[in-house]
Order: structure tokens, then C-alpha cells, then sequence
């Protein structure tokens, strides 16, 4: 496992995006668990484009047009929608005392959506992966498998620290609802600047 490959996916995974985002959302709305949970949902989120790279089908979404638009404004349509239900206090930044099974389904189908519906993950990882299996690689299939399997794991703890320190400071933030209130909108407004920075991006 090469230093440079650790860095560069430190680098990735640390940077804030819409899986770190929700992560905070979740510990500062539902507490501790649920911001692991969230960091379980946006890992498992992961898989489907690992997948498509290692299968050479994120070659697809690259090559063809269409295909890339679709799935792209997939992810919009989603980010709007929870940008949307943030703000109407139905989504992630619902305050809720407690978190059951129910609520954690929910937390963990949200955080695995919200990856799944990013094209720019797949290709990412059709870019990102080969350039750490030399040419002469005996097992490349292996190896590629080890090394999303590290980046996974690395999203995961990453985002439960994320989701922790947003945790730790939960009972600060719900005791003042006016704080809580700006909160929300800042969420919300970071989801749609996202989503507005998806729809605009090109591939």
C-alpha cells in the first residue's frame, strides 16, 4: 500500500462534500449514533461505483452523454429535494432525541442515495484506482479490490470523526433554537449549492 495512495485518499475523502455534509447534519440532529450510521450509509454508497470501475461500466457513463446527464440530474433532483426537507425540518436536520430502527433505516438509505446518485464518484474511480496498480501487476483485479476496500474503510472513520465532533456539540446547538434555525438553512443552502454545482458540472 504506497504512501501517495493514503495521502491522495485523505485528501478526497476529508474534503467536504455532500457525504461529509450529511454526516454533520445527522450528529447534530439524531446524536451519536446516527452520525456513525449516516458515515455507515455514505460508505455503503461507495460500492455501486467501485463496482462500475472495477467492471470498466463507469467507462459507460464517461463515454456516453446521455447516460452521464441522466444520472447526473438524478443526483440533483435529490440533493434538491433534500436541500427541500432540510429546510421544512423533514430531513437531515430533524431533531430527534432518540434514533429507532425505523429512523435508522432511513439515516442509512439517505447516506447510501445520496453517493449512489453521483456520477462524478464512478469516474473518479475509473481515473483514481488504475494509477495505483503498476503495469505489471500479476493480480490487478486484487489489487483493486484491496484498494477500495482501504478507501472504504478510511470514508468510514473519517466521516464518524465528522460525525462525532458534530455530535459532541449537539446539546449547544438544539438549546438554542434560533441557532438551530440558522443551522438548518445553512444546510439546506449547502445542499442546493451542490446540487446547483452537480447540474453545471461537466464530466
Amino acid at each position: 500500500m504506497s504512501i501517495e495512495f493514503l495521502i491522495t485518499s485523505f485528501i478526497v475523502i476529508v474534503s467536504p462534500g455532500t457525504g461529509v455534509l450529511y454526516t454533520l447534519a445527522a450528529g447534530l440532529s439524531r446524536g451519536s449514533r446516527a452520525s456513525v450510521v449516516a458515515a455507515f450509509g455514505c460508505t455503503l454508497g461507495i460500492v455501486p461505483h467501485m463496482a462500475a470501475a472495477i467492471m470498466g461500466l463507469a467507462a459507460l457513463l464517461h463515454t456516453s452523454a446521455l447516460a452521464f446527464q441522466v444520472f447526473k440530474y438524478l443526483g440533483v433532483a435529490y440533493l434538491l429535494y433534500m436541500a427541500w426537507s432540510t429546510l421544512r425540518e423533514r430531513g437531515a436536520l430533524k431533531v430527534e432525541k432518540e434514533l429507532d430502527t425505523r429512523s435508522a433505516l432511513q439515516v442509512t438509505v439517505t447516506g447510501i442515495l445520496i453517493n449512489i446518485l453521483n456520477p462524478k464518484l464512478s469516474i473518479f474511480f475509473l481515473a483514481f484506482l488504475p494509477q495505483f496498480i503498476s503495469a505489471g501487476e500479476t493480480h490487478p483485479l486484487s489489487r483493486m479490490l484491496v484498494l477500495s476496500a482501504v478507501f472504504m474503510l478510511m470514508t468510514f472513520a473519517v466521516f464518524v470523526c465528522y460525525g462525532l465532533f458534530a455530535a459532541a456539540i449537539r446539546d449547544h446547538v438544539i438549546s438554542r433554537p434560533r441557532v438551530l434555525t440558522w443551522m438548518r438553512r445553512a444546510f439546506a443552502g449547502a445542499f442546493a449549492a451542490l446540487g446547483a454545482k452537480l447540474a453545471f458540472s461537466d464530466r
